[in-house]
């Protein structure tokens, strides 16, 4: 399982970013979309096994959220215009509980004597609760508003497919035991390499380049004419530049 984790979660950082880079709805883009949502998937669902089987409750919260951020992505990007079902009401559930949670932890946190709860500071407990109830809230507005449409749907979709890439990166750059070094050790690789590209500086701004990345896309969305409600199929992975 462990092997499954890291593999699934190197093909998604990378399949992720390509996703990102490439032109919005053009074929490069849905295969690579495509890859990095099973990856993703996949990666999730090994995490959640993993920090069940090690009793790390954090790791276990952190992997249902990525699973239900990629999983409700994909649906977005794969509905029409408008499309709900009775299965957004048992999954804004999901963001609903960990953000509850998170402001616990912080809470916690922030009267234990480390400032901190499972290793993790309260202010990523904060922020990651708030992500949380932000992604709830959405859900219920999309519901109750009878689903979301044009540019909206389609920030819908670029939102949670990067912050979910954002949280891979973070667990795989900033996480234990140096994982970058491990991987590229386990194949003969990291010898070769300058000890620079294993610093924490380079680590930490590859974990939040989806952040960068995530802030770059929504603007142009939902801020500029870059698409259009028309340039969307009425189904499928695929949206088209109008410019």
């Amino acid at each position: 399982m462990p092997i499954v984790h890291m593999c699934a979660g190197t093909l998604g950082l990378l399949f992720g970013t390509a996703a990102v880079s490439f032109r919005k709805g053009s074929p490069r883009h849905v295969l690579a979309g495509r890859i990095f949502v099973a990856s993703m998937l996949t990666m999730a669902a090994a995490a959640v096994y993993l920090a069940t089987v090690k009793h790390q409750p954090n790791n276990i919260g952190g992997g249902i959220l990525t699973f239900y951020l990629i999983l409700t992505a994909w649906l977005t990007a794969r509905r029409r215009d408008g499309e709900t079902s009775r299965f957004d009401w048992i999954a804004l559930l999901i963001p609903l509980a960990i953000g509850i949670l998170g402001w616990r932890n912080a809470v916690d946190a922030l009267h234990g004597p480390t400032g901190s709860k499972y290793g993790v500071p309260a202010g990523m407990h904060l922020f990651m609760g708030f992500v949380c109830l932000f992604a709830a809230t959405g859900d219920f507005l999309m519901r109750v508003g009878g689903g979301v449409l044009g540019a909206k749907r389609i920030a819908r979709h670029l939102w949670r497919m990067c912050f979910g890439l954002f949280i891979a990166a973070g667990s795989f750059f900033l996480g234990p035991s140096n994982r970058p070094l491990r991987l590229l050790s386990s194949v003969g690789l990291a010898e070769h390499l300058s000890p620079a590209l294993f610093s924490t500086n380079l680590y930490l701004i590859l974990s939040i380049l989806p952040l960068i990345l995530l802030i770059f896309w929504l603007v142009r969305v939902r801020f500029t004419k870059a698409y259009s409600t028309n340039s969307m199929l009425p189904r499928g992975d695929v949206y088209s530049l109008t410019s």
